[in-house]
């Protein structure tokens, strides 16, 4: 599945190990940076998802989507993602990703972008945390972060780990380097990190803010993941 990720919104906390190591599936264990776990909240705006190469969907496939996730590595070495959560504005790509539990949430999303700050507000429609919002949002910066240890451990992560009847799967991912560059909060006030399990954390101002303009990005099938 072709994807392009534009105006990419980063924000990451620091956590124990211990706290992320109950939300992965089984087989997984926390990955970490400098001794610590990370927690993500990530804003951007889907465009042109679509099956195979150049054949974006028409409307269904342009959304905007914020989620929550986790960093997670597995028994054969590979490193990857867990999604707690996934806001999209489209309520078919909900319905078509919950089949295969990739836990996309209905929501109504509004992304504000002007040349210098973008921000990105969230109101989920639907069950589970109905209700549940977020609304945050930066200020883009100019210090380019691309070689940057802990920007490249959030960032350059190349598949996600899921469960479906009881086996570990990932499913690879590719794109380019990322461009990132550093930016600035300007506000935070939300709900979905709590939502998906880790209370307390996004009540505090993030250890790592990011923006990237972008990049296209390329889902493989998914396979089984032996375990030890």
């Amino acid at each position: 599945m072709d994807q392009r990720w534009e105006r990419l919104v980063f924000l990451h906390w620091r956590v124990p190990s211990s706290v992320v190591a109950p939300l992965l599936p089984e087989g997984c264990e926390p990955d970490e940076f400098d001794g610590s776990s990370w927690v993500g909240l990530i804003g951007f705006h889907m465009v042109g998802a679509g099956l195979g190469y150049r054949h974006p969907v028409p409307y269904f496939g342009t959304f905007g989507e914020i989620n929550v996730r986790l960093y997670s590595v597995d028994a054969e070495g590979r490193r990857g993602v867990v999604f707690r959560s996934l806001e999209a504005s489209r309520l078919a790509v909900v319905l078509g990703t919950n089949a295969a539990r990739i836990p996309y949430r209905w929501a109504s999303i509004d992304i504000d972008d002007d040349t210098t700050t973008i921000g990105y507000r969230s109101r989920r429609l639907a069950p589970p945390h109905r209700g549940s919002t977020t609304d945050f949002g930066v200020v883009r910066g100019t210090r380019d972060m691309s070689e940057d240890s802990l920007a490249v451990f959030l960032t350059a992560r190349w598949g996600l780990h899921t469960s479906l009847a009881g086996r570990l799967l990932y499913v690879p991912n590719v794109h380019r380097h990322w461009q990132l560059v550093d930016a600035v909060l300007t506000h935070c006030i939300d709900e979905l990190v709590a939502a998906a399990g880790l209370p307390g954390v996004s009540t505090r101002p993030p250890d790592s803010v990011l923006y990237s303009p972008g990049v296209e990005t390329q889902f493989g099938k998914p396979y089984t993941v032996r375990g030890r």
